[in-house]
């Protein structure tokens, strides 16, 4: 079992990416590269995995979208493996789905096929000590998904309990309207301010709006 490529050593990595003319064109780039050795490749997922199994590299280099066996499930398969290879993503796709899906894999690293042959090399390293390598582009969109605020759902009975309360109703009147009791109402209402993070009925009302969680009325 590899431990990873030792300080001054080459690197050892498989390319896995089943359009042929891009594997090469990495191939070739990463060729002259004294300190990489490319000692295998792979045209789908499938055969990536089993290469890992056999040759043990200390870097995978993977694509997302491949026939038998994705680069995300092929991700998932190497990391749960008996080898310590890392993977790093290699691909055309920076949606949020598709860097969530390769990270949560447990893919060291994302890069776009727009990197340079100094940032690839940089990354295979990077990866090949076990550090976390992004894209810029790839780092700034999974820091603005952290700062989205967390989604919010309300059961449909702590919305007909909000929308009473956009009406003006009392806690008394919506008890009567809905036909549960004041208590019941004010449980639902407390519900509804720890989901909003706020603390009074107005911040509720107006914070349920601009989320598109209560519909505007005429």
């Amino acid at each position: 079992m590899r431990e990873g490529a030792a300080a001054g050593s080459r690197v050892r990595i498989i390319v896995a990416d089943d359009h042929t003319v891009m594997r090469a064109g990495v191939v070739a780039l990463l060729a002259d590269e004294p300190t990489i050795d490319v000692v295998g490749e792979a045209e789908d997922g499938r055969a990536a995995v089993g290469l890992v199994e056999r040759l043990e590299p200390d870097v995978a280099l993977m694509d997302l979208r491949m026939p038998v066996l994705d680069g995300t499930s092929a991700t998932t398969e190497i990391v749960a493996g008996r080898t310590r290879t890392r993977v790093l993503i290699l691909t055309t796709y920076d949606t949020d789905t598709e860097i969530e899906r390769a990270v949560e894999a447990g893919a060291i690293g994302y890069l776009l096929k727009d990197a340079t042959r100094e940032q690839l090399v940089d990354a295979i390293h990077s990866a090949s000590r076990g550090e976390t390598v992004l894209a810029p582009r790839v780092a700034a969109r999974l820091v603005a998904r952290m700062r989205r605020p967390a989604p919010v759902t309300l059961t449909r009975r702590e919305v007909e309990v909000l929308s009473a309360v956009a009406d003006g109703l009392s806690n008394v009147e919506i008890g009567r309207r809905l036909v549960i009791t004041e208590a019941t109402v004010k449980t639902h209402l407390l519900r509804v301010f720890a989901k909003l993070d706020v603390s009074d009925r107005t911040h509720a009302v107006v914070t349920a709006l601009e989320r598109g969680l209560l519909e505007r009325r005429p």
